[in-house]
């Protein structure tokens, strides 16, 4: 920790209310964050017609965020935890109110990409710098995953509800009104945060990783744009990108991703399942916004009030996951929300839900049931087990893992989608139902795997066994970092002795 002014308590010695009230303003910051980018998607037929986009022209708009987002997270991290935490969380909250600031006056669609890519940086600097401040002021464990289930549930609520408060938003003023959501929020949780939250380092900081950070961004940035404009050198760049983690941050004494954690069964599981979830997310939403405004030529208010069901469930299952991983543990909500996940994508898949307004809400209460649940053991997984000066790096990586995911999401049912419809007859303004639903199906094939993935990550890595491999992982890191400390003093010893 930092040393810090006596007007400012350090952070594990804020009485209860104060504490409360950090974990208050952190989710403040998540909300934003998350609701920014589900709201959005009602938005994209709006965008459409306002900007003259294409399909993939949408796509960069959802993607270029979660892009940027998900490349940056665990450099905010560690950032944070070298040059002050709240310092970091300030900043990214200035970015984001500006980048947001600016959507909302851009004048083309390569404008709002570029804007909303600021926007991301500031996003990046919020998410992992918050959960960092949450393990660092919830000190004692079980207090400190009940703070990590409202984060979870937090998470699960605002994008869910996030369809919802788009629709509103649109049919009431305008899409340009989801940015301006942001400025009022995000002002009041700075100056909370300026006011409330003290400032804390981590004891030994990381040190910074930039060819680590390159090789993510090159990674993350060639496979999307290969998914989205089917540019083949782009995957091998990718596949490039990938080898050269593999390879090259086993080597650095302080990685910016340490594959070490993935010793853990439970971490590796939260990795894959935060993955298999959002993509599952991205892709959901994607299409049946496209659905919903453009097939059955709903408004975007009505098309928010459709998804409604899903939002509703989501809103009741996240904070009851979160009370139920801190009671029961993890398994129980992973293994309920990647049966309801793949259920709910299955009913489009192969029962053409689309054509059926009955079953159309049946697909929206399960899959909402499903994601309810899964965000809360998500981040009680990547962090239980760590040491606690580790919890802000896998919190990070649980956090990249959510960015990635939706942003998969996003292309992949995009791409499929598009491939679809240059197939067939279908236009969008011909509200071809039957050309839209068999154009989308293969993409609900893939989202039903998604949810089956995250089934199956459940089930393998939440038992005994994998209790046992984050434990030995805990310890074994603990101990590596004892021997480096040790190392580093004899060092010192050697070069100050004459």
């Amino acid at each position: 920790m930092s040393e810090l002014t006596p007007q400012r308590p350090t952070a594990a010695l804020l009485p209860r209310r104060r504490r409360l009230l950090v974990l208050g303003i952190c989710c403040l910051s998540l909300l934003i964050v998350s609701l920014d980018n589900t709201a959005l998607n009602v938005a994209l037929p709006s965008m459409r017609r306002e900007l003259d986009a294409s399909v993939s022209g949408l796509q960069w708009t959802i993607d270029a965020y979660t892009l940027v987002l998900a490349s940056l997270l665990m450099l905010s991290g560690s950032t944070a935890d070298r040059i002050g935490r709240r310092r970091v969380f300030t900043t990214g909250l200035v970015l984001f109110v500006l980048g947001s600031l600016l959507c909302s006056l851009a004048p083309s669609l390569e404008a709002l990409v570029a804007c909303r890519m600021v926007q991301a940086v500031g996003g990046s600097m919020l998410n992992p710098v918050a959960m960092s401040i949450i393990t660092n002021t919830f000190t004692e464990p079980a207090e400190r995953a009940r703070a990590i289930g409202v984060w979870g549930a937090v998470v699960g609520i605002s994008l869910a509800a996030g369809p919802l408060v788009g629709g509103l938003l649109v049919g009431s003023v305008g899409w340009r009104a989801i940015f301006w959501v942001n400025l009022p929020i995000g002002l009041a949780a700075l100056l909370l945060t300026l006011r409330y939250v003290p400032e804390s380092r981590a004891p030994r900081p990381r040190r910074p990783d930039p060819v680590g950070q390159v090789l993510v961004a090159l990674l993350l940035g060639s496979l999307t744009y290969a998914i989205i404009e089917a540019g083949p050198l782009f995957a091998g760049v990718a596949a490039a990108a990938l080898a050269g983690i593999l390879v090259y941050e086993p080597r650095r004494r302080e990685p910016l991703i340490d594959l070490r954690f993935f010793r853990s069964a439970p971490f590796s599981g939260a990795t894959v399942t935060a993955v298999g979830a959002f993509a599952a997310l991205g892709g959901f939403l994607f299409l049946n916004t496209l659905y919903l405004q453009d097939v059955r030529g709903l408004s975007a208010l009505h098309a928010g009030l459709f998804m409604l069901p899903m939002a509703a469930m989501t809103f009741v299952f996240a904070p009851m996951s979160g009370r139920l991983v801190g009671t029961r543990g993890p398994r129980p909500s992973l293994l309920l929300s990647g049966a309801a996940m793949a259920a709910g994508s299955l009913l489009f898949a192969a029962f053409d839900a689309e054509t059926s307004t009955p079953l159309l809400f049946t697909g929206y209460v399960v899959f909402g049931i499903g994601f309810g649940m899964v965000n809360a053991p998500i981040t009680n997984t990547a962090v239980s087990g760590m040491p606690r000066a580790q919890a802000g790096v896998a919190a990070a990586v649980a956090s990249t893992s959510r960015q990635t995911g939706q942003t998969l999401g996003v292309a992949v049912a995009g791409a499929v989608l598009s491939a679809g419809l240059a197939s067939s007859p279908y236009a969008a303004a011909t509200g071809d139902l039957d050309g839209f639903v068999a154009a989308s199906r293969p993409a609900y094939w893939i989202i039903t795997a998604c949810g089956l993935c995250v089934l199956v990550a459940g089930a393998l890595t939440s038992g005994a066994w994998a209790r046992g491999t984050a434990e030995r992982t805990a310890a074994r890191l603990a101990e590596e970092e004892e021997e480096e400390e040790g190392g580093g003093v004899q060092a010192t010893a050697r070069a100050s002795s004459p």
